[in-house]
């Protein structure tokens, strides 16, 4: 703290009260309400949940109020708030092919079983500012159908028809899955801890270290299988019951992307996958959390290790935005001693290099030696 500085803590509290006046701003106008926030702004609300790792929009809505719309501040504030919540077991796996589909869509088959389903979408937006936002207009109501009943297949299970694609993977009979947030990160990671961090790690961040990929850095050339955003039935094992219940439902994002693979001496010639799945309506994330899943993958599947997302300390270790946030804003913290110390330093180098020039010397030749 900026103690002798500032006046301490009568500092600071007004340092407080000056960012409630600021996040309020003009008092002429209505104050933003928490469900307009979770109506309106749901891409970001979504985005605060899933890297927070907490699924509850009312709060994450409340986050991104309290920090001025800084999502990082906000995904901080929730995943603090995530922390106190007592922890009483975990959910099956969601069934995501019993989705309640709101948007589906494939590039690698045109026609798919179930059909392919548009849904709420930026992708044939002109990119133009609509001048008519800045007024309430009326907004004319969508067309539906009625929703898909019961299971659609995935286009991962079209290929496995004809054996041209990696199977879901299995898991020791004995193995526990894992959770990063109680457990200390170590390397190297099984995926399932893997996943776990990219779900929970920084859109932008995987979003470059994907587009890497693309451009080479780890090229496995990808194609989009799959992507289907909609709601998911949550299950939990109750011991006492000897059968799961329905604890709600969650809206999630999936993504498989389909790999080549020239194949090896355990595996023919195939395609492999990546993987993404999010809270929420977040597929520009789940797209990048795929491509780096795979590009991750490289060592697993006999592949050289050659290119920064393919580097799985350096994709996990720097992908949490909180962490980064923490250690890179430590630097506004005093650091009077350490910089004196550096300060002083410099000042007894100068000085060797004025005297090293004065005897006629090279004063880099001279510092070398």
């Amino acid at each position: 703290m900026y103690v002798a500085v500032k006046g301490g803590e009568a500092a600071i509290a007004n340092a407080h009260r000056l960012l409630a006046d600021r996040r309020r701003g003009d008092r002429s106008l209505p104050a933003l309400a928490i469900d307009q926030i979770v109506e309106q702004l749901a891409l970001g609300v979504d985005r605060v949940m899933a890297e927070a790792s907490l699924y509850d929009r009312t709060l994450a809505a409340l986050a991104v109020r309290q920090a001025r719309g800084d999502m990082i501040e906000a995904i901080f504030l929730l995943r603090a708030y995530r922390t106190t919540l007592p922890r009483f077991g975990y959910s099956r796996p969601l069934d995501t092919a019993g989705m309640k589909i709101e948007r589906r869509i494939s590039a690698t088959y045109k026609d798919l079983p179930g059909g392919q389903l548009l849904g709420p979408t930026f992708d044939y937006t002109h990119r133009l500012l609509d001048p008519s936002l800045l007024t309430d207009e009326e907004v004319d109501e969508p067309m539906q159908r009625p929703a898909e009943e019961g299971r659609v297949m995935r286009v991962s299970e079209i290929l496995s028809q004809e054996g041209l694609i990696e199977g879901d993977g299995t898991l020791p009979v004995d193995h526990e899955i894992g959770d990063l947030t109680r457990e200390p990160m170590e390397f190297p990671m099984t995926r399932d801890l893997r996943l776990q961090a990219l779900a929970r790690g920084d859109e932008g961040f995987l979003l470059a270290l994907g587009y890497s990929t693309q451009r080479g850095y780890g090229r496995n050339h990808p194609f989009t299988g799959e992507i289907r955003i909609g709601e998911v039935e949550v299950e939990f094992d109750v011991p006492e019951l000897g059968f799961a219940v329905a604890l709600g439902r969650v809206q999630v994002t999936e993504c498989q992307m389909v790999n080549q693979f020239k194949g090896s001496a355990k595996a023919p010639p195939q395609f492999t996958r990546g993987y993404g799945l999010v809270f929420g309506q977040s597929e520009r994330k789940a797209m990048a959390m795929s491509l780096v899943d795979r590009a991750l993958r490289a060592e697993e599947l006999g592949e050289d290790v050659v290119a920064p997302a393919q580097d799985e300390e350096f994709v996990i270790s720097h992908s949490d935005n909180v962490q980064a946030t923490g250690f890179v804003e430590h630097l506004k913290l005093p650091h009077y001693v350490d910089f004196q110390a550096e300060l002083d330093l410099v000042r007894r180098m100068r000085r060797d290099f004025e005297a090293a020039r004065e005897r006629g010397m090279d004063p880099m030749t001279e510092a070398a030696e």
